[in-house]
């Protein structure tokens, strides 16, 4: 039988970083000469390889809807030609990218799986070495016709993922969903999980530049802050709200300028603070009134996820009112429903 052939986009990140005068620095060809100088890499059962490293990196705190772009392509190029694919990523922000690209990659039929490391690749005790051979070999082997993203023994759906630990190995996980597949001495996969898309042609749905921002409520919070920052020019707000999706109503005039926002159109989405669990407005007066005040429910997605949709949305080219009822559909597996 042929061997699987798996394409590697090397973005940037910690993982292929060469160490020199001035601490860890990425540099063109190092990942590749690395890799192949390890002897697990030549073992018969790995699949056939080709790297690909940016020609600028990217360290992922400077990722940009343009370089999710830029990722998206890159796969569409080589789409035909491989079984999987495997996204060497800074860990900063891989779960924005992850979820970003689970929605421009439409009609995926093939892996494509974001991974990284805490410790570059030539270091005595990194993780890097399990986890790209794991995405490797999850890539070549596995067809689970998805974006994931996989860290320390597990492949959870990209686009339910946060990193929750800055410097531990198990640096992310999916707090609302069951890995899609976890490794031991067995590779078990739930298969019952997996996201099928309903189309079988890859499109990449390019993002448009809708104006996108993040809220994030806390005790005190005054009504002049939120006023001021709702009057901006936006057309989408992920709102971190309290618990279950919880809101100072006692604030009125903080109340009202939420009110006046989605009443001219803003699409306000209300995602919980929490780590797990979801949004539920109707359970208490204190999300209720913010349901009453036109905000739409993020029910368990992830900010990274709601954030991610919201993008894709407002560049389809449809009304408002259907994004809103689109916010509350699973449209990629980012939300249980």
């Amino acid at each position: 039988m042929a061997k699987k052939k798996v394409y590697i986009a090397y973005t940037g990140g910690t993982i292929g970083m060469k160490p020199s005068a001035k601490g860890f620095v990425p540099q063109k060809g190092f990942l590749g000469a690395t890799l192949q100088s390890f002897p697990e890499f030549q073992h018969p059962d790995m699949p056939e390889i080709t790297i690909h490293d940016y020609a600028e990196p990217i360290d992922s705190a400077n990722m940009s809807p343009e370089d999710w772009h830029k990722i998206a392509e890159d796969i569409e190029r080589n789409y035909e030609q491989y079984d999987g694919f495997v996204v060497l990523h800074g860990t900063d922000t891989m779960a924005y990218t992850a979820s970003a690209l689970s929605f421009m990659l439409e009609g995926l039929q093939k892996p494509v799986i974001f991974t990284g490391s805490q410790i570059p690749l030539t270091q005595l005790r990194t993780d890097a070495r399990d986890n790209i051979i794991n995405a490797m070999y999850l890539a070549a082997n596995y067809p689970i016709p998805e974006v994931s993203l996989f860290f320390h023994d597990h492949l959870h759906r990209g686009n339910r993922t946060r990193k929750t630990d800055a410097d531990g190995f198990a640096a992310f996980s999916s707090p609302n969903m069951p890995p899609l597949a976890s490794i031991g001495s067995t590779i078990k996969v739930r298969d019952h999980l997996l996201w099928q898309h309903k189309s079988k042609e890859l499109t990449v749905r390019r993002f448009a530049s809708p104006k996108i921002a993040i809220l994030t409520l806390f005790p005190g919070i005054s009504d002049e802050l939120v006023r001021d920052f709702l009057a901006q020019d936006l057309d989408g707000v992920v709102l971190q709200s309290f618990g279950s999706g919880n809101a100072p109503v006692n604030n009125k005039p903080l109340m009202q300028a939420i009110e006046n926002a989605t009443s001219q159109g803003m699409v306000i989405v209300n995602c919980t603070q929490c780590l797990k669990g979801s949004v539920n407005m109707s359970t208490y007066e204190t999300g209720r009134v913010l349901m009453d005040a036109g905000v739409t429910s993020g029910f368990d997605m992830t900010t990274e996820a709601a954030l991610a949709k919201l993008y894709y949305l407002f560049s389809r080219g449809i009304d408002v009112d259907t994004i809103r009822d689109y916010i509350v559909v699973s449209l990629r597996g980012e939300l249980t429903n």
